[in-house]
């Protein structure tokens, strides 16, 4: 994919834009990069331009030392790309903690987006998950940290766990994101996204309290039923009882993933969801 760059206050964010027609952004999550989204951008390049970035210490992007890798801090640097980029009638396309960062910059340029295309995420508190909350406590620990930065233990072991049944038992993709966590400010990157399960809840909170401003845009959820974090009913529900429009395809062996794990499968219904609520000629 082209590479091109935007100098940010904490260093280069990284990003792909190809394609003409209405703006597509791709916006993934912990540990993974544009390279998340390769199967549909792809496939949708001919009819949209598609938007990929990296976010600071993932893929192409920099990993400074000192750089924050909080998600407000990340949110604010898609927000400036995007801005830079100036994406009108735009379809967010989010995946993890691109779900909460995209929404943050829907939720201030509300008149901006037309389409959401939400993939195993969140966008509120996660307190009410012993399971997360308990996973982000214990890597919160100075040996917890150890372990992201010195044994790359996200990308090679939660990772793994987090796939569903219908993945390989260790599919070639995982190693090529734990490959990419090559240095400590990448791995810190990565533990910083995991620590914030439980730490970014006041920020989390702002957002889910401002998302009546999206209620009638219209909305795709691709879920990935296998995923053990993400992948209840309950969450699930939590967004269709929110959209005014919302279309859901459920997948009962896709664990959290689901980009990679569906791979050109994915593309279908997410094409057919764009042609679908396309704005009518005037």
């Amino acid at each position: 994919m082209t590479t091109q760059t935007i100098q940010t206050p904490t260093g280069r964010v990284s990003y792909t834009d190809v394609g003409e027609g209405p703006p597509v952004a791709f916006l993934h999550g912990n540990p993974t990069s544009a390279r998340l989204y390769r199967h549909l951008i792809d496939a949708l390049a001919s009819e949209y331009r598609c938007i990929a970035p990296d976010l600071l210490g993932f893929g192409r992007s920099e990993a400074p030392l000192e750089g924050s890798y909080r998600p407000p801090s990340h949110a604010s640097r898609i927000e400036a790309l995007l801005s830079s980029l100036d994406c009108e009638h735009l379809t967010l396309v989010m995946h993890d903690w691109g779900g909460p960062i995209g929404l943050a910059y829907a939720l201030r340029h509300p008149n901006k987006v037309q389409r959401l295309v939400l993939l195993n995420t969140w966008a509120w508190p996660l307190n009410h998950r012993p399971l997360i909350q308990w996973f982000s406590r214990l890597i919160g620990t100075s040996l917890g940290r150890r372990l992201f930065e010195r044994a790359n233990v996200f990308a090679r072991l939660v990772m793994p766990f987090t796939t569903g049944p219908g993945s390989a038992l260790f599919p070639s993709w995982l190693l090529s994101y734990a490959e990419a966590l090559d240095t400590i400010p990448r791995r810190r990157a990565c533990w910083m996204l995991a620590r914030s399960l439980r730490t970014e809840t006041a920020w989390l909170r702002n957002l889910w309290t401002r998302r009546s401003a999206l209620r009638d845009c219209p909305a795709l959820l691709c879920w990935g039923m296998a995923d053990p974090a993400f992948g209840s009913e309950s969450t699930l529900s939590r967004w269709q009882s929110f959209f005014s429009t919302v279309t859901t395809h459920r997948y009962p062996t896709i664990g959290h993933y689901i980009p990679e794990e569906m791979g050109p499968a994915l593309v279908p219904p997410v094409a057919q969801f764009l042609r679908s609520t396309a704005p009518r000629p005037s």
